[in-house]
């Protein structure tokens, strides 16, 4: 838009930010996918070659219980379609990511979901075949030399035999793998590319689009009138849309609770952490402990309205730093070399390996564009780079501390992949979580240490405080609703609009406290988060951040011996499960004193600030 002249008696206008296009965003800020293939014609080489795999599983069928041998060469020839598959699937649903609005994308990704639903069924034979064969007999079939790779997988499939149907009955569940999906495509679908929420001025009067992806940089301004129109202009696209919505939630908790009755589970939560065998104690431990320290958020909202010099509190003060008076700038490689201060004493290896990432190998893709999917996430392969998605904005603390977040995810991936073979290397979320607030909790004190004052110190301190209750006692919110919602799917209660938001305006009154602002908006809440649609997944950050803390201690006090158990730990794929794997670098998880520990010191950190304001 050209400028506008000014005149005595007009305001001048403003130019309209808009978020670019992809074809013009510079190459070296997107990511490098060649580690995964070269062009799209590569990959439909491999694609053609992965739809000519459904074939080659009948060969096996019937013969798995003759020898070792015959049962390994099943499960290596099922490793290997699965492995293509990754890599397949991977480039095909990062390259949606780049802009879902984007149809040569969109149909790359629903070839790829037809084929591995066709490849899921005729797979779908290998776990009911395996756990038919008695116990006796697979025991002689463990021993041979041959299935010495395999011996763990097939421990684990089989401690699923009693949620195992028939060969018929899997695979009419392999056959409903798309539909299955179709609550929560539509969900992403309608958050990122359909929902348009206009424009706003900023701070600084300028008029900026407002999306998903930089939802957070209107939040974290210190005009309130900005905050405040951003969050009533961003849910009144979620109000408009409330039944759609509602109805799309609740096609995925009818699905996940559905898949629980189908195989016998006690419940959907059951069946959730049954695969990593987590008790359904350290769910309810983690609940039960925030909400005993429930006064010390109640306290530190108090201590943030009264700082800021506020009325009352409302959800939109909660994200802008209490000292907004502080301006922060890091351009991306200034938050990389941050970073890198921050994880030396992960030692050269780790340090290097990231910094090369992050910078020439081209592992990130890095701004916001049009239609790009909001947030940010890392995606490790086995054969490729372990990518990570940013909507980077250089003026938001928040963005370095995801990009160091997504960064551990990312060498994570690296170690596990370098270290374990296929069928072992993929970790599960609950490990997940430790290893990338890790790197936050790294991160947050060496920039503590490294403050110029005792006020950019508050400052910083502030934004651990608010990491820690982002990341443990909003998280485990979330947990506590998709508890409450699946419970109430199974009790037959019906999932409405209604009743949706009034168990989260339960929640909400209760963790938020008697004296906070809660707008009706806020309710709606329940309807815009992503990790809804893959239910029990939000409560790992929580036990991860809990973790972490304990763990980054260990290893900033400790010497050699600590950090190699931290980066045995990293290498350890899903060679164990996860809390053994904990166990072995340092933290029981079981006990709920990891928990304990982490809001503690919360309350200690409220009390510093508090001394430093």
């Amino acid at each position: 838009m050209a400028a506008k002249k000014k005149t005595a008696k007009k305001s001048p206008k403003t130019k309209s930010k808009s978020l670019p296009k992809r074809s013009e965003v510079a190459v070296g800020d997107t990511w490098d996918l060649t580690s995964l293939y070269d062009s799209p014609e590569a990959w439909e080489k491999d694609f053609a070659k992965l739809a000519k795999k459904e074939a080659g599983f009948e060969k096996f069928k019937g013969t798995l219980a003759e020898s070792g041998a015959a049962l390994a060469a099943c499960l290596k020839f099922d490793l290997e379609v699965d492995r293509l598959a990754e890599r397949i699937g991977t480039y095909a649903f990062l390259k949606t990511t780049e802009n879902q609005a984007d149809d040569e994308a969109q149909r790359r990704i629903a070839r790829y979901q037809s084929v591995a639903s066709k490849l899921g069924q005729a797979a779908s034979y290998i776990s009911p075949e395996i756990q038919a064969i008695s116990s006796k007999r697979l025991g002689e079939l463990l021993d041979e030399k041959p299935m010495k790779p395999y011996r763990l997988m097939v421990e684990r499939m089989t401690r699923y035999k009693k949620y195992t149907l028939s060969k018929k009955e899997e695979r009419i569940l392999a056959m409903q793998s798309e539909m299955s999906s179709a609550a929560g495509q539509a969900f992403r679908q309608l958050l990122d590319a359909d929902l348009k929420f206009g424009t706003l001025k900023n701070e600084h009067g300028e008029e900026v689009e407002l999306a998903n992806s930089n939802l957070s940089e209107f939040l974290v301004s210190p005009d309130r009138n900005v905050r405040k129109a951003a969050f009533h202009q961003y849910y009144a696209q979620f109000k408009a849309h409330e039944n759609t919505l509602a109805a799309t939630l609740s096609g995925s908790v009818q699905r996940d609770v559905y898949y629980a009755k189908v195989r016998g589970y006690d419940s959907a939560i059951h069946q959730a952490l049954y695969a990593d065998d987590v008790p359904q104690s350290v769910y309810d431990n983690l609940i039960q402990s925030v909400h005993n320290h429930l006064p010390a958020l109640h306290r530190y909202y108090d201590l943030r309205r009264r700082k800021m010099k506020l009325r009352d509190i409302h959800h939109y003060d909660t994200y802008v730093p209490i000292l907004s008076d502080i301006k922060t700038r890091h351009s991306w490689d200034e938050a990389v070399e941050v970073i890198m201060d921050a994880l030396i004493p992960l030692g050269n290896e780790y340090c290097d390996v990231l910094k090369k990432g992050l910078t020439t190998a081209r592992w990130s893709d890095r701004y916001p564009n049009a239609g790009k999917q909001s947030g940010a996430f890392s995606c490790g392969t086995f054969d490729g780079a372990p990518y990570i998605l940013m909507n980077y904005k250089p003026d938001v603390l928040d963005d370095v501390f995801t990009l160091a977040h997504e960064a551990g995810h990312s060498m994570h991936s690296y170690y596990s992949a370098g270290n374990q073979p296929y069928q072992y290397y993929n970790y599960t979320i609950f490990v997940a979580e430790v290893a990338s607030t890790f790197n936050e909790q790294l991160l947050s004190q060496y920039m503590q240490e490294n403050a110029d004052d005792d006020k950019q110190r508050a400052y910083l301190v502030n934004r651990d405080i608010d990491a820690i209750r982002g990341t443990i006692i909003r998280q485990t919110m979330f947990a506590e609703f998709e508890k409450i919602t699946h419970a109430m799917c199974e009790a037959g209660e019906p999932l409405t609009v209604r009743t949706f938001q009034e168990a989260y305006l339960g929640l909400l009154k209760k963790y938020f406290g008697p004296d906070f602002a809660i707008d009706d908006e806020l309710s709606l809440e329940c309807f815009r988060i992503p990790h809804f649609y893959r239910a029990f997944y939000v409560y790992k950050y929580a036990t991860g951040l809990s973790a972490a803390i304990a763990l980054s201690k260990r290893v900033l006090n400790g010497g050699a011996s600590e950090l190699n158990d931290y980066l045995n730990f990293l290498k350890g794929g899903c060679s164990k499960y996860p809390l053994d794997l904990l166990r072995d670098a340092g933290v029981d998880m079981e006990q709920p004193a990891a928990v304990d520990t982490a809001l503690a010191h919360f309350e200690g950190l409220v009390d510093e600030l508090d001394g430093l304001l």
